[in-house]
């Protein structure tokens, strides 16, 4: 009596290639060669995959980067209209930016990693080993690296708090200038000598932001004392009124000046001062043009702007000869280039 059995049973099983190797078995299945498979596996199939894993990390970082720039585009508009909340519309942009720069970096390390990771995987590297040891190595550096950890949570905390942003001008207490860039580890800053300042994030123990949502120029003006205060309060007023409505300065001053009165009575002046409130970064152009018409404005009134005066004296030593000695007079007149200097 025959006995019956499925073809599949007597073939010999001598497939080399895995369940999940595509091209191998396309090979395999068309060629029946075990060599030829293989090969094709090793030549195409790995290339092609980790060639598929550049690839497909590369869309995922660019529609991770295009979400994070709509975000940010987003943030910048802000929810109240610009006519509301005007003196922030800069301010949000820079924060966004900012927002925007650091996710990018965030997003860009942790796909290179996971795709690297994947990579390997793929090239037949156990990657467990690679993966714990990262996890101990991790450890390692979270102890013996306490500063640089500093840095990464006092730059995390700058970004949520909202503390400063590129193009603000801050003063770190060591260095001040224009923020020129801001990672999590460090803050890059230009001071007015061109001087860029590299200081780490953990290092910043204060900020002082000149250039948030707004700016103040405070201008004190010395007069002498015989003038009218009353008037010269009013001439003041009148000078901040006509910068308030120049119209080169409509989007510069963001409220009309305001004369606070005296404000110290000093050894040769009184000081009077005046307050303009600007947009960001704008205090001291503001400032410059309103010192410079009050020094046209006082001379066309005739206000007295006192200055130090020096009075020189000078000293002549004269010997007289006599017959019984030499006797030695002196005598002092005012003269101009003399030694002794007197001011008042």
């Amino acid at each position: 009596m025959a006995i019956w059995a499925p073809a599949a049973l007597l073939l010999p099983l001598d497939n080399p290639c895995g369940s999940d190797e595509q091209v191998c078995n396309f090979t395999y299945d068309l060629t029946h060669e075990e060599g030829l498979s293989t090969w094709s596996s090793i030549l195409i199939g790995k290339p092609l995959a980790v060639i598929s894993l550049i690839v497909l990390g590369a869309i995922f970082r660019w529609v991770l980067h295009r979400l994070i720039d709509r975000l940010a585009g987003r943030a910048e508009k802000g929810v109240l209209p610009d006519k509301v909340d005007f003196t922030a519309t800069d301010r949000r942009g820079q924060r966004a930016k900012t927002m925007a720069g650091v996710a990018k970096s965030i997003v860009t390390g942790l796909i290179v990693v996971v795709v690297i990771t994947m990579i390997l995987s793929e090239l037949g590297v156990n990657i467990a080993p690679i993966i714990a040891s990262a996890g101990i190595i991790g450890l390692a550096l979270s102890f013996g690296a306490q500063s640089l950890v500093r840095d990464f949570v006092s730059g995390t905390f700058i970004f949520l708090e909202d503390q400063y942003g590129v193009g603000d001008v801050v003063d770190l207490g060591e260095a001040s200038g224009t923020v020129e860039a801001v990672t999590l580890r460090m803050t890059r800053l230009r001071d007015i000598n061109g001087i860029v300042w590299y200081v780490p994030n953990g290092e910043i123990m204060r900020v002082g932001n000149q250039s948030q949502n707004w700016s103040r120029a405070v201008i004190d003006v010395g007069v002498g004392y015989g003038e009218d205060l009353v008037r010269v309060q009013e001439v003041l007023r009148e000078i901040a009124h006509g910068l308030w409505e120049d119209e080169d300065y409509r989007d510069v001053v963001i409220e009309e000046p305001e004369v606070t009165g005296v404000e110290n009575l000093a050894a040769d002046a009184v000081t009077v001062r005046v307050m303009v409130k600007t947009a960001p970064l704008q205090q001291w152009t503001v400032a410059r043009a309103l010192r410079q018409r009050i020094k046209a404005r006082f001379d066309y009134e005739g206000i007295e702007i006192p200055f130090a005066q020096r009075v020189v004296w000078h000293r002549d030593e004269r010997e007289h000869t006599t017959g019984s000695g030499d006797a030695e007079e002196s005598s002092e007149r005012p003269r101009s280039g003399g030694s002794t200097t007197s001011e008042g």
